[in-house]
């Protein structure tokens, strides 16, 4: 056996077909598309979707749910993955340093999943209560970035 002798199965291929080719083909003069229509010409191309006039499938159904515009996109950690990275101080430079973090977005909030065994400094932008009890348990520091924050994770209104 060698590479040369290869080939497959029988039926498995099939020529293409090659339209516009001449009478003789079987596939020439219109090229399969038929007389006349818009589907005829040269240069047709459909919307997605189109169902030949008829109400698409996509406007038919009644429209479902809201979109919040004023939504936050948090860039999350768990502790979990901190606890495997080296060194003990995280801050938004260092953890886009690692990796940790591909797009900041609104901030960056740091969530309890995970166990944390040594103490390290964090600062983000938002700690959930979970997170924030273990890294002081842990004998660490969590720091609030942003002038209107509170030490339990929450925030303050602006006075």
């Amino acid at each position: 056996m060698n590479l040369s002798g290869l080939k497959p199965p029988a039926g498995q291929t099939k020529q293409r077909k090659r339209v516009g080719r001449g009478m003789g083909s079987g596939h020439g003069k219109t090229a399969t598309r038929g007389s006349k229509g818009q589907h005829a010409g040269t240069g047709f191309s459909q919307k997605r979707g189109f169902e030949g006039g008829q109400m698409p499938l996509h406007r038919r159904l009644p429209k479902r749910g809201f979109t919040n515009i004023f939504k936050k996109q948090w860039a999350v950690v768990n502790l979990g993955r901190l606890e495997k990275l080296e060194g003990d101080t995280f801050n938004l430079d260092r953890l886009q340093e690692l990796g940790v973090i591909k797009k900041l977005g609104d901030g960056v909030k740091i969530l309890g999943s995970g166990q944390l065994t040594r103490k390290i400094t964090v600062e983000a932008h938002h700690f959930s209560k979970s997170a924030l009890e273990k890294i002081q348990n842990a004998g660490g520091t969590a720091q609030i970035i942003g002038a209107s924050a509170r030490p339990d994770g929450g925030e303050t209104p602006e006075s």
